[in-house]
């Protein structure tokens, strides 16, 4: 019994380092984790705001990760204290798992970061951390930068979360993004998009993931006005193959901090 315990360990093991292998050679599509943090209130901000612009950017910058986006959230309240969320770009499933390794054994990481990375138990940076890691779509192999010149705090970076019912409903809203069209339409119409991933792991799956970028809320307005009235959109969404695949859709309202790449 043992025996056939170890044979079956074994061969897991293989198997997750074969899955990881075939992720980590797959040199066309990126990855991306995307950390959302939460918090109790302003100073864990204001500490996580200047251990993410003078010590995590520039340390992931000098192991080679750049075009790292931080955004905040559009909120109504100014009490609101709203979540902070970083996006970061990545070659291959390799460069995630040793990141936080690189990071540990950086002089400038633990120089500038030292405030959060020492912090007590009982005045922690940030309430929670949230990681999502995600694989680019075929469409959109690579991230693209978006080309916005109005003032940052008036930008809207909408972040979206597709969420299906079953995982075989999930790889079919995957594939209107791709052999549908819908990825080739947000272009045509000009909306920015950051990137479309699949969710390798994360709080909702099912669900992909994707990022379009607008100059300000009339312009993502307006936007969605010409998606929804285009003739291909309503062609896309009636074919019987694509039906029912998406069982919430939840977006949210971003803009870009000052120290973000883009």
């Amino acid at each position: 019994m043992k025996t056939m315990f170890r044979i079956i360990s074994s061969l897991s093991i293989i198997l997750l380092l074969g899955v990881s292998n075939s992720y980590s050679q797959d040199g066309n599509r990126e990855f991306y984790q995307l950390k959302i943090y939460s918090f109790d209130n302003e100073n864990q901000v204001k500490t996580t705001d200047a251990y993410l612009e003078n010590a995590f950017l520039p340390t992931l910058k000098e192991i080679g990760v750049s075009t790292i986006g931080v955004f905040k959230e559009h909120t109504e309240q100014d009490s609101i204290i709203g979540k902070t969320y970083v996006l970061i770009p990545l070659r291959s499933l390799d460069e995630f798992l040793s990141m936080e390794s690189k990071l540990a054994a950086n002089d400038l990481h633990g120089n500038k970061g030292s405030d959060y990375l020492k912090a007590a138990h009982d005045n922690p940076p940030y309430k929670r951390i949230e990681s999502i890691l995600m694989k680019a779509f075929v469409d959109m192999p690579k991230m693209a930068v978006p080309k916005l010149e109005g003032p940052r705090n008036e930008r809207i970076y909408e972040l979206r979360s597709y969420e299906s019912a079953t995982e075989q409903l999930y790889v079919n809203k995957v594939d209107m993004f791709n052999a549908g069209g819908e990825v080739p339409l947000f272009d045509d119409l000009g909306f920015n998009a950051v990137f479309y991933g699949e969710v390798l792991s994360g709080a909702n799956m099912p669900n992909l993931m994707y990022m379009t970028t607008h100059e300000n809320i009339e312009a993502q307005t307006a936007n969605w006005k010409s998606f929804f009235d285009s003739p291909i959109w309503n062609k896309l969404k009636v074919r019987p193959e694509y039906q029912n695949n998406v069982s919430k859709n939840t977006k949210y309202m971003l803009y870009p901090t000052e120290y973000s790449d883009y």
